[in-house]
């Protein structure tokens, strides 16, 4: 039987436990988003792309996205999607307007928060425009499943916060040497000086399955040699031709090129981002049983 038979059994087997001890339901609140930094050591690898096409097809699967361009001083999302938004973050943090106001729709349903672009200032933000965006996205009035959060590239101030508002982190990387040294000079920056212990990492641009695992298996023995944080494998895209297609094209890969060797990766990966969902759901379910036996037990 699998896990979630096992606890529907448990649920039934104990009904008389629910009567005295119901499980607490609760209205969906912002601290329930799964949030999750897309960010990189190095540019080029293709992290905005990457975060995008993920919102893209959990949006087309029902789930509430919204999409933040978090490289807060040279935007690149409204690049990609080809959109030209009226306001972004800076009228957010200057106070002109609020996160509702500067929201806007894209591809699939998702809700995209552009960044401003060519705004030296928004390059480092000062403490007071970071305690503004914290009380913004605390009373954001949407209810949302995910928000992925497109950080810059590299180790500076801004990459580092965004990356810490952020309860998982994927860090993507290329088969180059360079995007390998930065990658792992990222993670231990992030575990080190900011106390991030989870990573997942995603390989971009690889020739094929082989080699991404093998990049994975290159970091993971450096990170595991070095340092004390987890690090999970969490899939690959791989070189292929419709990207540069769909950028061009200023589309995303997963709508217009769907079939294609790269779309079905990004698939595979929304899917196994859903199913971390499910199990640290089953975990918690687990956990709540699991208290349940001793409190009643004593």
């Amino acid at each position: 039987m699998d896990q979630a038979g096992v606890l529907r059994k448990i649920k039934r087997d104990n009904k008389d436990i629910y009567a005295i001890n119901p499980p607490v339901k609760r209205k969906k609140r912002n601290s329930d988003v799964r949030v999750i930094a897309v960010t990189s050591g190095k540019g080029g690898v293709g992290k905005t792309n990457i975060a995008a096409n993920l919102a893209y097809i959990l949006s087309k699967w029902g789930k509430r996205v919204l999409l933040l361009d978090a490289d807060a001083g040279l935007a690149n999302v409204d690049v990609i999607l080809g959109i030209t938004p009226q306001h972004n973050m800076s009228h957010i943090l200057h106070g002109e307007k609020t996160l509702s106001e500067v929201i806007i729709h894209g591809p699939g349903g998702m809700k995209i928060l552009p960044a401003a672009s060519g705004i030296q200032e928004m390059t480092e933000l000062s403490r007071g425009h970071k305690l503004t965006l914290i009380e913004e996205l605390d009373d954001l009035n949407e209810n949302l499943d995910f928000m992925f959060v497109d950080t810059g590239a590299g180790i500076a101030g801004n990459v580092m916060y965004f990356n810490m508002l952020a309860k998982e982190i994927i860090v993507v990387v290329s088969p180059e040497p360079t995007s390998l040294t930065d990658g792992y000079a990222l993670i231990k920056i992030l575990h080190q000086g900011y106390g991030a212990k989870r990573f997942m990492i995603l390989v971009n641009m690889a020739n094929n399955s082989g080699e991404a695992v093998n990049v994975y298996k290159r970091l993971s023995k450096t990170a595991n040699d070095f340092l004390n944080v987890s690090i999970e494998y969490i899939g690959y895209v791989p070189c292929d031709t419709s990207v540069q297609k769909s950028v061009r094209q200023q589309s995303l890969l997963s709508e217009i090129f769907p079939s294609s060797k790269a779309g079905r990766q990004f698939f595979l990966i929304a899917e196994k981002l859903c199913m971390k969902q499910v199990e640290e759901s089953e975990k918690g379910m687990m956990k709540f049983f699991g208290n349940v036996f001793v409190d009643r037990n004593d």
